[in-house]
């Protein structure tokens, strides 16, 4: 089912949803299956999974370093596959267009057309390790909205090289990414919020927000796309501080702020066992006045781990 069907079945109420990370190359999917077990008591509709762009290792090679290319983190597609056969849930694959020609993207939109895989979430992704700017894969796309434009394009029965089959259409459910807080690489707000509608405009059916931790800015943000005619429903990503490093990583990764009374309670913290009781107590009350404002969905980044999201969710629904 389409997580925009998801949304509109549930009227009114406010679903469940949470983001994972695949296994680094060669580690089981059973620990994957442990951190998602916790949490299917609370009937998430659907679970993203993330996927990586390649990035380059270095090979001792007759004892001369060789630059490869790799990916830490490959088997998105398969991931949300096994997802979707064991617990009979809604998965939406990362599709990125940093890493990948437009080839290599029709072939894998065409494989989650034949998993039954309906649900999409197009970003354009994160420069290289070694880039100071993104860069776009030769053959690839340079913006998420083109990227939305080529799925909607299958959907429409046209793939690459002007072949059109439209018997053999696709039918995604397009999400994109909002930043209440803007993107890092955008010189204001307003122009941001510019680049998300012209995403809608190609075919996006959602938007699922970058972390935040100031609810306002949230609102905020959700006005100002009404504003500016964006109508579709904008999720709201939820992000539980576990460590005392979050006040340094979060801010300078994300290019988020983080709220004066987080940071003052984090800051008294003996351990990360304090800090991660507090990011639990500080995700709980602003997912409850989230709730009570009607969002869509409350959706989490549990980074592979489940136990703080579990402890949250108890409290929320």
């Amino acid at each position: 089912m389409k997580i925009t069907d998801h949304i509109k079945n549930a009227n009114g109420k406010t679903l469940f949803s949470f983001e994972i990370v695949p296994p680094k190359k060669g580690n089981n999917i059973q620990e994957l299956y442990n951190n998602i077990d916790p949490l299917m008591e609370f009937n998430p509709p659907f679970i993203d999974v993330t996927t990586s762009r390649e990035e380059y290792v270095y090979v001792e090679k007759s004892g001369l370093l060789d630059r490869k290319l790799t990916r830490m983190r490959p088997g998105t597609l398969g991931i949300c596959a096994a997802i979707k056969h064991k617990y009979e849930v809604d998965t939406v694959p990362h599709v990125l267009c940093g890493g990948f020609t437009k080839e290599e993207t029709e072939y894998l939109l065409v494989d989650c057309q034949f998993l039954g895989i309906n649900n999409v979430m197009a970003l354009r992704g994160d420069a290289m390790s070694h880039q100071k700017y993104f860069s776009p894969s030769k053959g690839g796309h340079e913006y998420a909205s083109q990227l939305v434009a080529q799925i909607q394009d299958l959907n429409g029965g046209k793939y690459l090289h002007d072949v059109v089959e439209p018997e053999n259409a696709a039918d995604f459910c397009i999400g994109v990414a909002g930043y209440p807080e803007k993107h890092l690489e955008a010189p204001s707000l307003q122009t941001d919020l510019k680049r998300l509608k012209e995403k809608v405009d190609a075919g996006a059916d959602y938007v699922v927000t970058q972390m935040f931790f100031d609810n306002k800015k949230y609102f905020e943000f959700v006005e100002a796309a009404k504003k500016i005619g964006i109508n579709v429903p904008i999720i709201p990503g939820i992000k539980p501080l576990a460590v005392k490093r979050h006040l340094q990583i979060l801010p300078q990764v994300f290019r988020i702020d983080l709220p004066e009374t987080l940071i003052n309670e984090v800051s008294k913290c003996k351990t990360n066992k304090d800090v991660r009781q507090v990011g639990v107590e500080f995700a709980i009350a602003q997912s409850k006045e989230l709730l009570a404002a009607g969002v869509p969905v409350l959706h989490y980044y549990s980074m592979g781990k489940s136990s703080n999201i579990k402890e949250i969710a108890k409290q929320v629904f």
